[in-house]
């Protein structure tokens, strides 16, 4: 018999987007790191945990294998994606190359109230580094880069950088993990920004470099620290959620 997982007084669920609330709380347990690469997503202990069924549970797990954060094996279950050097060199190689050309792009395109608009984005990083909520930073350092893609007008590179949305968000959750004062985080947007609206290239495409650059080394070095040897990986018996700050 498995050991059942206690309950930790997760919230509870509307009626509405069940489906959606599920995967929202599975994405925050993967991004915190409560749900680590290579675990494994236990339906019957989440299903226990918000008291629903089982159904939701699955059809959430699918939408987040869609999205890239789950991988699913034939009658074992589904499994958070590991995160492996390989992988995470392919992404932020493309993201760099498609960075700078939008922030380029957006630099040209700017506009006062577009500049406001990446502006308060950077006040809402600050905000949320006083929440003690990293996967709503984690969420608005995403909406900072997309904007840039939004300002640059080109809706193939923002479908490009879509595409690399939900593994960028298991990423920037590592990225949280470098600093230890979370404004540190918002601060590093700044000479971005600074430099988008100067509007120089070279000198937009030198400060993509860095940020981008800086964050593929520091990532590249984590995984490299959370990658377990070989034989040494193992399936949790549950999920382990937190006992209060899950928002749904």
């Amino acid at each position: 018999m498995r050991p059942m997982s206690l309950p930790v007084g997760l919230p509870a669920l509307a009626d509405s987007d069940l489906v959606g609330q599920i995967a929202r709380i599975l994405m925050q347990a993967i991004v915190q790191g409560r749900l680590p690469p290579g675990s494994k997503v236990v339906e019957a202990g989440v299903a226990r945990e918000l008291g629903v069924s089982r159904a939701p549970v699955r059809e959430a797990a699918r939408l987040l294998e869609k999205q890239g954060l789950l991988v699913a094996s034939p009658r074992r279950g589904f499994f958070v994606r590991k995160l492996e050097i390989r992988n995470i060199d392919e992404i932020y190689d493309l993201r760099l190359c498609i960075e700078r050309h939008a922030s380029v792009l957006a630099a040209k395109r700017l506009s006062p109230e577009s500049r406001d608009v990446l502006r308060r984005q950077i006040d809402v990083l600050h905000q949320t580094a006083d929440l003690d909520d990293p996967a709503r930073q984690v969420e608005e350092d995403y909406r900072f880069h997309r904007l840039i893609f939004e300002i640059a007008d080109n809706r193939r590179l923002l479908r490009l950088f879509d595409d690399l949305a939900a593994e960028l968000r298991m990423v920037i959750g590592l990225i949280g993990r470098l600093y230890d004062d979370p404004h540190e985080i918002a601060r590093t947007h700044e000479p971005l920004l600074a430099a988008i609206e100067a509007g120089h290239p070279e000198r937009i495409t030198a400060h993509v470099d860095y940020h981008i650059g800086h964050a593929w080394r520091e990532v590249g070095r984590l995984v490299r620290e959370l990658t377990p040897p070989l034989g040494n990986a193992a399936e949790p018996s549950s999920i382990l959620f937190p006992t209060n700050g899950v928002t749904v």
